[in-house]
């Protein structure tokens, strides 16, 4: 109890980060107008070479947001996002928050069916959408209430000659030029928007407790529903990792924004944190290495956050001399475990070292990391951010603080700890506990030092190219297919923390599996990141006494059969 009543840990901090963070007193509007006041004419974000200055971003800002007003978008009403990262991500994220709104971000690859159950769940009327989705908008059924759909062409924030070095249809480049719809007739041009006057200066504002977000994530239960994230949350998340990187020198930087903006990782770094640091974000709308080695001659990464498969190309990329990483100061990695060979790889090509983090959507989302000082751990998520407490309990009674360095479920409280899920009380009463500890769900183990490494997941989540993939919601896919009686869908070690779906079906009396069907149903109904990589039939599934299928035996079972026949064939 001591360690964690005195933040003992902090002695690993990195020269210059503090135990507390300044406490967040305004919205990210407020810190997005303190910014263009310090550095105005400091680029704020990049894409493909097109440079928009903190000063233009803020202009850009403004008349979007008055244009949403026009179409009637005021305080409170869900606005959702569906975009690769692009300028008009950031622009849009911003002005939605200068009225007020709510941003609900969305995954633009999400089939029909996944964006009908979130959109029955928030009830955004308005969307602004990448104009390659409004035809799957426009297929949801009309019920839903949505009025308005502004469709954003991203190739008007790429130079004009760019967008033919990427020999995009001229009909698509011409549609950039002028006052066209492009391919979403009936849509409002989200380019129209950016025309508009500016809003009025006068026009309320929200304030640090106001809800900026709702980030939909399946949470503890498997469940997806929408935390709810509010301006403090996030510029006290922005602050926390400003402290944890003190190197990092105040509008100079120059972050990657490989990670998508439509998860909770990539908005805090690539939207937030960024302009926290004054820094350039140089957006990539997907992650190509040689789309970065390019971006890197003009604009010279100094901080990467992302994932281990992306360190990992980069670092090799980096090795045949095509990409220079030595002007980078920080790197952080997160969403999946981080392996000792991957952090040899970037470290020996990088100037920087690569540390591991930690977090949850419902953090906002980091809350502990390895220190970028002496003391980092490879292999363990580190110690906690400032202004962040954590206790380490018995899952089924978490009162009750386990002893050191015996597994337990890691709780956490900090400002950057969310308010709960939206329209979801019960769920939210069983996750927020009193005094404001949040349950991860996580198992751990925290050493004397007050290190932490993750030793397994209460929750059943499947982790895979950094994404949460919900078995239930699988399995409801699966299970429809003709001949499938039941199925059980688990998540298979593939190395460096990630895992393969793996759906183990059981058929009908007399059925034949048509695992083309299966494939089909999961194309049609399942972003691709969710879709079973592989099938197997058994005859019966495990299950418990009450008839639940017990998915960790259907995992360690699969896992058990593949060691035997690799031993076997050697």
């Amino acid at each position: 109890m001591e360690l964690n009543e005195t933040r003992a840990w902090n002695r690993f901090y990195a020269e210059g980060t503090p135990i507390d963070i300044e406490p967040a007193t305004g919205s990210l509007n407020d810190l997005l107008d303190e910014r263009v006041a310090e550095w105005s004419d400091r680029a704020a974000v990049a894409f493909f070479g097109a440079v928009l200055t903190y000063r233009e971003l803020v202009d850009r800002v403004a008349r979007v947001a008055n244009g949403l007003r026009e179409l009637g978008v005021g305080a409170g009403d869900r606005v959702a996002l569906i975009m690769p990262n692009a300028p008009q991500h950031v622009i849009a994220f911003y002005a939605v928050l200068r009225l007020g709104a709510v941003v609900v971000e969305h995954n633009p690859l999400y089939t029909r069916d996944e964006l009908e159950v979130q959109f029955r769940d928030h009830g955004a009327e308005v969307v602004i959408a990448w104009d390659k989705v409004v035809p799957t908008l426009r297929a949801l059924p009309a019920d839903l209430g949505i009025r308005r759909i502004v469709a954003v062409d991203i190739t008007r924030a790429m130079p004009w000659g760019m967008r033919l070095a990427l020999r995009l249809p001229i009909a698509t480049a011409r549609a950039s030029r002028e006052k066209l719809t492009g391919p979403a007739p009936g849509a409002v041009p989200f380019a129209r928007l950016e025309r508009s006057e500016p809003l009025a200066a006068s026009h309320p504002r929200p304030g640090v407790g106001d809800l900026a977000c709702l980030q939909y994530t399946s949470g503890t239960t498997g469940t997806p529903k929408g935390a709810m994230i509010t301006h403090g949350n996030l510029w006290s998340n922005a602050r926390q990792g400003a402290a944890w990187m003190p190197e990092f020198t105040r509008g100079e930087g120059r972050i990657y924004g490989l990670l998508p903006m439509f998860h909770s990782f990539g908005l805090l770094l690539s939207v937030i944190y960024s302009v926290e640091t004054g820094s350039c974000a140089v957006l990539f709308p997907t992650f190509d290495p040689e789309l970065v080695s390019t971006a890197a001659k003009k604009f010279p990464p100094t901080f990467v956050p992302a994932v281990p498969p992306m360190f990992d190309r980069l670092a090799r990329v980096a090795k045949e001399g095509r990409l220079d990483l030595s002007g980078v100061v920080y790197a952080i990695s997160g969403a999946m475990t981080l392996t000792p060979a991957v952090v040899k790889r970037w470290e020996d090509l990088a100037g920087s070292m690569l540390n591991e983090g930690y977090g949850l959507t419902e953090t906002s989302p980091v809350a502990l990391a390895n220190p970028f000082s002496h003391a980092r751990r490879i292999g363990a998520i580190g110690i906690p951010f400032p202004s962040t407490d954590i206790r380490v309990v018995d899952p089924d009674a978490p009162e009750r603080e386990v002893a050191q360095g015996d597994t337990g479920e890691l709780l956490i409280r900090g400002p950057q700890v969310f308010q709960g899920y939206w329209n979801r009380p019960e769920e939210t009463a069983a996750t927020l506990l009193e005094d404001g500890w949040l349950r991860t769900g996580d198992l751990v183990v925290q050493d004397d030092d007050g290190f932490v490494t993750v030793v397994d997941r209460k929750k059943e989540l499947i982790i895979t190219g950094g994404f949460n993939v919900s078995p239930s919601e699988v399995e409801q896919v699966i299970t429809a297919v003709p001949g499938v009686a039941a199925t059980a869908v688990v998540g298979i070690p593939r190395g460096g923390g990630a895992e393969a779906v793996t759906a183990v079906v059981v058929l009908d009396e007399g059925a034949v599996f048509d695992e083309d069907a299966a494939r089909a149903a999961a194309r049609e109904q399942l972003a691709e990141y969710k879709r079973p990589r592989s099938y197997v039939v058994w005859e019966e599934l495990p299950t418990s006494l009450i008839g639940k299928v017990l998915r960790r035996r259907v995992r360690d079972t699969l896992v058990a059969d593949r060691h035997a026949t690799r031993a076997a064939e050697e």
